[in-house]
């Protein structure tokens, strides 16, 4: 599809999402823009080609979250009584993080500036971070009243625990990149200018892993989050004998054998 909102490029395997507003700070609260980073993120779960999913935002900021204008002025999702707000919220920004954490594949956000609201909680839907050195963060909600409403609240307190989530969000305090990485938000600082080969760099050495168990392994680490031992023991018992019925497998065996890199058919 045409996207106009978003940049939507895949090349060996690594496809990127460029939120392409800069002049209104790609704030993620237009209903183009979600419909877009959707759509992308359904199509890398539908391409088995695609191993990594990167997203950042066209300089100078990653994402300020909401338009702060539109819900001054009450239009757009933020328009209507309490219960339309509640179902606008339900029907547009919320699906963010149905379809972030739904994707299939490991994900990195590349923070090239300042991620406020909604925009942290972007960043913090993927499974990591790399942060220029111009990078800012922020859950800022309550510095306009508000409350995270768009699952900030589940994703921050599992990226740098409880207790530095409540100080974030309670605060409202916004801190640097260094900062970030102190505290487990980043998993990787660099240059601004380094940003996207690190994030690149990162990705390449995903993208060399078989495709197949590189999706279980994503989704086994998620449903621990939640799963009792003996049920995630007996859920990894299932896809390892896929695994090991896989030609991928095979090819990772015969290649540790024969002295070589291996060349997976993602099967």
């Amino acid at each position: 599809m045409e996207f106009k909102e978003i940049i939507f490029q895949n090349k060996k395997g690594i496809a990127v999402i460029t939120l392409n507003r800069p002049d209104v700070r790609n704030a993620i609260t237009g209903h183009e823009m979600l419909s877009e980073i959707e759509s992308a993120c359904n199509i890398v779960n539908d391409n088995r080609d695609i191993k990594v999913l990167i997203i950042t935002g066209a300089d100078p900021a990653f994402s300020s979250g909401g338009n702060i204008k539109d819900m001054a002025a009450k239009k757009g999702m933020f328009q209507g009584t309490p219960t339309q707000i509640m179902i606008n919220y339900k029907r547009n920004v919320q699906r963010i993080p149905v379809a972030v954490n739904n994707v299939e594949v490991p994900t990195i956000a590349a923070v090239n500036g300042a991620a406020i609201g909604a925009g942290l909680d972007l960043a913090l839907m993927c499974d990591m971070r790399v942060a220029s050195t111009k990078a800012k963060f922020g859950e800022t909600f309550l510095n306009v009243g508000l409350i995270p409403g768009d699952g900030g609240a589940y994703f921050l307190p599992r990226v740098v625990g409880m207790a530095k989530a409540c100080e974030l969000t309670f605060t409202g305090d916004i801190i640097d990149a260094a900062t970030a990485r102190e505290i487990g938000l980043v998993n990787y600082v660099v240059e601004h200018e380094n940003l996207l080969e690190k994030a690149n760099e990162l990705a390449s050495k995903i993208a060399t892993k078989p495709s197949e168990a590189l999706r279980m392994s994503k989704r086994l680490l998620y449903m621990a989050q939640s799963s009792t031992l003996p049920y995630l023991l007996e859920q990894s018992a299932a896809f390892q004998a896929l695994c090991h019925h896989s030609d991928d497998h095979q090819e990772a065996l015969s290649a540790i054998f024969e002295k070589r890199e291996p060349n997976y058919s993602g099967k």
